[in-house]
């Protein structure tokens, strides 16, 4: 068995991973078992910097606040702001606190140092504005769209004014209080205000698509894409908020499954870009459906994989990662019956492994699913390997 699975597997290299698809995928995943270390956004990083030289790619999108992220692209593209207010503001998550992050937007920054704009590398995070414990105040998505809706619109086509927007949105800790994330009477989402806003939200992404020509005429097609991005969170906000103060047993299900669908949205508006490297938790890019236990309750949704993969067929690719050790998260060396015991054998650099070929490898009965003492991460199901292009193995990840 172990000279089976050294006899298949490559490093991991854009020329390697291309030789998996039949034709170079628009959207290439890559994902990883758990968040908070480096070693696979390492991985990431030459991988990216591979695919813009050899491949062409142009853009990379990870598990971050698409909003916040606005500001990251425009640093890496422009120069706008310092590299150490973007990384505290341009992320969600706590992810500005890595340094491969900080690695990944130094390199991007002086990779665009005096490339004509068509040939700048992009950034963007495809996340909700959403954190673990609150979902964000529609205040900045919804005053975007409709100031850029007020300054090249006809104002009596606007279905409201900035004041009343104002006025219905309020102050931000009425949107962000924590408790509400466990607790449905906290939210503010079925409030009569909410309600309002949710409409105006639907006008005004509608009077944003009726609009799309003379928008981009008058601004650009990047401009009308951030005034889409804008739109987009907005009602995926409101959607969620509403949601949020929700009682029946199948809210927590339904607001993961919100989540990805935002992802979804934001996924799909990148693909048309061109070419796109998106990096994420294995769960949120897996063909499959998702699945975990949160507050005591299984919960399962379509992941923002599934979603967008329906969507692009072919053109949607996905790489899995796993790891053999995290000892400093008491994740030590995987039992032989496993997918990881089995790549165990590999050599310590990372290594990519053909899923298929795998899946052959491991033979008809296949490894049973690794269980892990750390919660954060999640070992790869077995069963998923048809349903994936190829596996990334890192076999020890140290601490950072």
């Amino acid at each position: 068995m172990a000279n089976d699975i050294k006899d298949i597997a490559h490093a991991v290299e854009a020329d390697s991973i291309m030789r998996l698809f039949p034709s170079p995928p628009r959207m290439l995943t890559l994902g990883e078992p758990t968040h908070g270390v480096d070693a696979p956004l390492r991985l990431r990083n030459a991988l990216f910097r591979q695919l813009v030289e050899r491949e062409g790619y142009r853009t990379i999108t990870i598990e971050s606040d698409c909003v916040a992220g606005l500001l990251v692209d425009d640093y890496v593209t422009t120069g706008a702001g310092t590299l150490d207010e973007v990384l505290e503001r341009g992320f969600s998550h706590g992810l500005g606190a890595s340094a491969a992050n900080r690695e990944l937007v130094r390199w991007m920054r002086a990779f665009n140092d005096g490339r004509p704009a068509s040939d700048r590398v992009r950034f963007a995070g495809f996340d909700g504005p959403l954190e673990m414990a609150y979902a964000a105040s529609p205040r900045e998505t919804l005053t975007s769209l409709h100031h850029c809706l007020a300054d090249h619109v006809d104002p009596g086509l606007l279905p409201c004014t900035a004041e009343t927007l104002d006025r219905l949105l309020g102050a931000c800790d009425r949107w962000t209080d924590p408790a509400a994330m466990l607790d449905p009477s906290a939210s503010f989402g079925r409030s009569a205000e909410a309600g309002e806003l949710r409409l105006l939200a639907d006008d005004l992404g509608a009077l944003l698509d009726a609009w799309a020509p003379h928008l981009i005429a008058e601004t650009s097609r990047d401009a009308f894409d951030r005034a889409l991005l804008h739109a987009r969170a907005a009602s995926g906000l409101l959607r969620y908020h509403y949601w949020m103060a929700d009682t029946s047993p199948s809210r927590l299900a339904r607001l993961t499954g919100l989540r990805d669908q935002m992802m979804a949205g934001n996924l799909l508006a990148l693909a048309e870009r061109g070419p796109v490297l998106v990096h994420a938790h294995n769960g949120h890019l897996q063909r499959d459906i998702s699945s975990m236990r949160m507050g005591g309750l299984p919960l399962e949704w379509w992941s923002a994989g599934s979603i967008v993969h329906a969507r692009l067929g072919e053109e949607y690719g996905f790489l899995a990662t796993a790891f053999g050790t995290m000892r400093h998260q008491g994740v030590d060396i995987p039992p032989p019956d496993t997918v990881e015991g089995i790549l165990y054998a590999l050599p310590d650099e990372p290594s990519l492994v053909d899923a298929s070929e795998l899946a052959a490898a491991v033979g008809a009965t296949g490894p049973v699913q690794r269980a892990s003492p750390y919660f954060g991460y999640a070992p790869l199901d077995p069963a998923h390997l048809a349903r994936i292009d190829g596996v990334v193995f890192i076999k020890d990840v140290p601490e950072d």
